[in-house]
């Protein structure tokens, strides 16, 4: 029931004059404990539209304000002028409007309506751009944190499902006719799976898949999408599909689909934005993850031909190896050796040691060179000087500048011993190792070689006695610096040392050792590629007749 006309008259007397309202720029409603609009100014009554005093405040204004009225307790004004009291926050029409509450000294309220549909507007920008920056950096550093593909794959699926739709299906360019795919809802766990499908099935997919720019959302019609592309686990029908190219490093990485319910909005031109830029990092990941890939392909491919191999016995002769590169991230170096077996039991093989003048892949390289030169002239194995000058013209003729040392051991069972033919190329003396704990250092000498047009050679010849050892080894054992002052090498006399420890004990045992013994020297200082062959000759087991008398026979 509307307050009686005196009633208003008399309060309307008592609020400001008419030209104060008149001046005021924002709209200002004046109204009663009892919830009546008691007065308001032009700018209120063009933004309300017909509200007259005497209305009350449910019929005049959104509800929201009413609510703010109803929760409001304001202190009577004093002679100060207002309390500060909290603004309330809502719509009017398409606009943004804050409330403010302002005593009067008659107990009523005077509603300030201040206009912040801009302000608004800023700060949902500000927030979607806030958002928006924490996904993509988001995305950045998950992404570049691996080069899986795989991985790559899922994290784009999971992070895609959580931020810019309900599902996220990241397919990869086709081999034949499978297609590669990982796919998340709800920003749950990727699962990576393989279809047999036609992309041509989906709109823009086949084009995308080629780098081509993506279809807008609106074109592409949900129901047309075959069954393939909906994610295990996504409840309901697709009620908007967008279909983006994930950009690589000049082709493309592959397509990332997003799938939202018909339950909600369909794509926008902000989010097909949004969902682009994460593509760009996305494809970026994927693009890098697969060249790392290929090249670790590559790499594994060419290591299987430059590692040394493993050795073992050739023709009744024990043969053991070791190899520990200069750097831990490196799995080849400079230092290399081989075993390459006679065409017959009876002849001999070929055992090769060599260092290469520096280490790491460029020293490798040529390391890979002189083993297949080295290969290729193992027929002519009886002759080292023939071989070494072969090889030395190679290496002369080669672009490359470095020089290699070596030494060649011909191997041949004889009976219960092993023959040795042993020449060195500017490479450390061979050292023999004899059952009464002698430590032989074998007097061969020789030219190093891709340095000088001639070479020039000494081989000797000595055998092993069944449970005797041959030791080959490069530099990078003796020249190991470390010790308790960590810059003392290991020299010759330690090396001599440690293998006359290694009396009777098996090829393998005694790389091992020396292995052992240099890296403890080194503890974690920087050294030479080390590279060891150890050559021994088997012992001979007897065995009775089967009488247990008469005098048996040896087999090795």
């Amino acid at each position: 029931m509307a307050p009686p006309k005196e009633d208003i008259a008399t309060k309307t007397r008592q609020r400001p004059t008419p030209g104060l309202w008149a001046t005021a720029p924002s709209p200002a409603i004046v109204v009663d404990r009892a919830g009546t609009v008691v007065d308001l100014n032009p700018a209120a009554d063009a933004l309300l539209g017909g509200v007259r005093p005497g209305t009350t405040l449910p019929e005049a204004v959104p509800a929201w304000l009413t609510r703010a009225h109803e929760e409001t307790v304001v202190p009577p004004a004093g002679p100060d002028g207002a309390a500060v009291l909290p603004a309330f926050r809502g719509r009017i029409g398409a606009r943004s409007f804050e409330a403010h509450p302002v005593p009067h000294r008659d107990g009523d309220t005077v509603w300030w309506l201040v206009d912040d549909t801009g302000r608004q507007r800023v700060e949902e920008e500000l927030a979607t751009e806030r958002e928006r920056t924490v996904l993509l950096a988001e995305a950045s550093n998950t992404l570049l944190s691996s080069l899986n593909t795989d991985r790559c794959m899922q994290v784009t699926a999971q992070l895609a499902s959580r931020h810019l739709a309900e599902a996220a299906v990241v397919v990869l360019p086709p081999s034949g006719r499978k297609l590669p795919l990982a796919y998340a809802v709800e920003g749950g766990s990727a699962v990576r799976a393989t279809v047999t499908a036609d992309p041509a099935q989906v709109p823009g997919l086949s084009e995308a898949l080629q780098g081509f720019p993506p279809v807008p959302s609106r074109w592409i019609d949900p129901a047309s999408l075959p069954g393939w592309l909906l994610p295990e686990g996504f409840v309901g029908t697709v009620g908007s599909a967008a279909v983006t190219p994930l950009p690589g490093h000049g082709v493309p990485a592959g397509v990332l689909v997003l799938l939202r319910g018909t339950g909600s909005t369909e794509f926008n031109e902000n989010e097909e934005m949004l969902a682009r830029l994460f593509a760009a990092r996305a494809g970026a990941a994927l693009s890098a993850a697969r060249l790392y890939a290929e090249q670790s392909d590559i790499t594994r491919t060419l290591m299987r031909d430059l590692l040394p191999p493993p050795l073992n016995r050739v023709n009744g002769v024990e043969f053991a190896g070791g190899y520990q590169p200069a750097a831990a991230r490196d799995r080849v170096g400079g230092d290399f050796y081989d075993v390459h077996p006679g065409g017959t039991p009876e002849d001999a093989s070929l055992a090769v040691l060599g260092d290469v003048c520096g280490k790491g892949l460029d020293a490798a390289v040529l390391t890979g060179k002189i083993r297949n030169t080295l290969q290729a002239l193992t027929p002519m194995a009886g002759d080292h000087e023939r071989m070494l000058r072969l090889l030395n013209g190679a290496l002369l003729t080669s672009h490359h500048t470095r020089f290699a040392t070596l030494v060649l051991a011909s191997v041949r069972r004889e009976e219960s011993r092993v023959r040795l033919r042993l020449t060195s190329a500017g490479h450390p003396a061979p050292l023999v190792i004899r059952n009464d704990g002698r430590v032989e250092e074998i007097d061969t000498q020789g030219t190093l070689v891709g340095a000088l047009p001639h070479i020039e050679t000494r081989t000797v010849e000595t055998d092993l006695l069944p449970g005797e050892t041959c030791l080959l080894y490069t530099d990078g054992v003796t020249e190991a610096r470390g010790g308790p002052l960590g810059d003392e090498m290991f020299g010759e006399e330690r090396l001599m040392r440690a293998v006359a420890e290694c009396v009777g004990m098996p090829g393998a045992a005694v790389v091992e050792r020396v292995q052992m013994l240099a890296s403890q020297w080194l503890h974690d200082g920087r050294h030479d590629d080390m590279a060891l062959v150890a050559i021994t000759a088997p012992q001979t087991t007897h065995l009775s007749a089967v009488d247990g008398h008469t005098r048996g026979r040896y087999t090795g």
